[in-house]
């Protein structure tokens, strides 16, 4: 590169990208570079760095960005013109060149303002894409406006409003018998088509590379910086503010990169901060009926058990959600039964009865569901659970807490006579039950 030619310095946290100043371009010629990938802070990347990059960089195969604020109509017109996101794009432009381009299979737009109506124009205007991502785009996912049947036959949307691994699976109609297992699948494919295979590869990088960082950043040799990667990926496997649900892909991610077995090593440290992070996310995963299964053949529910005894609030409230996860299966009952889970979770109860933190509805929906077994149902009264849950009743005025105990004295009554019993004899049981009755709360009656 000339040395009169001005640069342009973008940091990149402890590096520098070292691009030559737009329009004094053409002295600076990179055709060796084919790969370009920057992130996850490019927000100082200007429009005129990029057009640098398109010119400059004549063979370039990969570009990808992360973090980019602003890009004008000039530099998109640069990236189009010499080889072909942002959270604000002209669509008008996107529509006017992206649509030309021959071999443009997959593209994603996720993140920023896109409209139904530029998806469908995308989507029925390029012969050649195929798949189009759009995750995070507020206006695209308002109300229903973001179903499927507003697009083109053949074409497959991977949004949060689709179902995404329904929509892959439709790739490998002949191969895949299970949506969920539709990468696995892919991979295990002994003669793979080209062309599915370039789709594949590229939405897996898509929806796994966030998942992908979170697991390197927790194998850090710094404490703290695995704490912060836990939580995030504790939040990153659910999705959605209200109504929120985990994302299965994101979930088979963790697991195919030895998520779970990481977590409960990560269970184990000292540190309250990182023990709540790990159970917090082992929680998450648990709402998986895969990941849950692969938590408990790891000896997670041991782990839990352990754990629903620590003297920490946040850990003993994590612990306690994913016992209650764990406890829907039934098989699983009998496991946390006998890893002394039941005692922990009365103990923890007794413990925190008038914190009217959420960790009493945990271990109240956990007991409640244990106690459905009509074997268990009595263990959980034998080992106190019947004076912790009375206790509850009287002493904690949360719904979501009057909720659950009323679920499992139910359940305590319902499949043991001798429970029915034991109820009349405790102590201000009766009048608690009466008053759980007379609640203002539908699902507390």
């Amino acid at each position: 590169m000339d040395r009169r030619v001005c640069r342009k310095v973008a940091k990149m946290g402890n590096d520098k990208v070292v691009l030559p100043s737009y329009p004094e371009t053409e002295e600076a010629r990179h055709e060796a570079l084919e790969i370009v990938e920057l992130g996850p802070f490019c927000n100082r990347i200007s429009s005129n760095a990029i057009k640098a990059i398109a010119i400059c960089c004549p063979n370039l195969r990969k570009l990808r960005f992360s973090g980019i604020r602003d890009v004008d109509g000039d530099a998109i017109n640069a990236l189009v013109k010499h080889f072909a996101g942002t959270t604000r794009m002209n669509w008008g432009l996107v529509l006017q060149y992206w649509t030309k381009l021959p071999n443009l299979k997959g593209l994603d737009i996720s993140r920023t303002n896109v409209t139904r109506s530029v998806v469908w124009m995308l989507l029925s205007s390029s012969a050649s894409l195929k798949v189009l991502c759009a995750l995070h785009c507020p206006t695209l996912e308002e109300g229903d406006r973001g179903s499927t049947n507003y697009y083109p036959r053949g074409k497959l949307v991977i949004a949060f409003f689709t179902d995404i691994f329904k929509e892959l699976a439709s790739l490998l109609r002949d191969i895949t018998k299970k949506e969920s297992n539709v990468f696995s699948d892919w991979r295990n494919m002994k003669n793979k088509d080209k062309n599915l295979e370039e789709i594949m590869t590229w939405v897996e990088w898509i929806l796994f590379q966030g998942v992908g960082l979170a697991l390197n950043l927790m194998q850090s040799s710094q404490e703290d910086v695995q704490e912060r990667a836990t939580m995030v990926l504790a939040t990153l496997v659910v999705i959605g503010n209200e109504n929120a649900r985990v994302d299965g892909g994101r979930v088979e991610a963790v697991m195919c990169g030895g998520g779970i077995r990481l977590l409960f090593n990560l269970a184990r440290s000292w540190r309250e901060g990182l023990q709540s992070a790990a159970t917090k996310a082992i929680t998450n995963l648990s709402v998986n009926a895969n990941a849950a299964k692969a938590v408990v053949e790891e000896g997670g529910i041991e782990i839990l058990s352990n754990l629903a005894r620590s003297m920490s609030r946040s850990v003993a409230k994590e612990t306690a959600g994913g016992l209650w996860n764990l406890s829907v299966v039934e098989e699983h009952k009998e496991a946390i039964a006998k890893a002394g889970g039941v005692k922990a979770l009365v103990d923890l109860i007794l413990r925190w009865c008038t914190s009217g933190d959420r960790v009493l509805e945990h271990a109240a929906g956990a007991l409640a569901n244990i106690a459905a077994d009509d074997k268990l149902s009595m263990e959980v009264a034998e080992v106190g659970g019947l004076r912790a849950l009375v206790m509850l009743a009287q002493n904690c005025k949360l719904v979501g807490v009057q909720e659950q105990v009323a679920h499992a004295l139910a359940n305590l009554v319902a499949y043991v006579d001798d429970n029915s019993v034991k109820v009349g004899q405790e102590a201000g049981a009766l009048e608690a039950l009466v008053e759980l009755t007379y609640s203002h709360h539908e699902s507390v009656r």
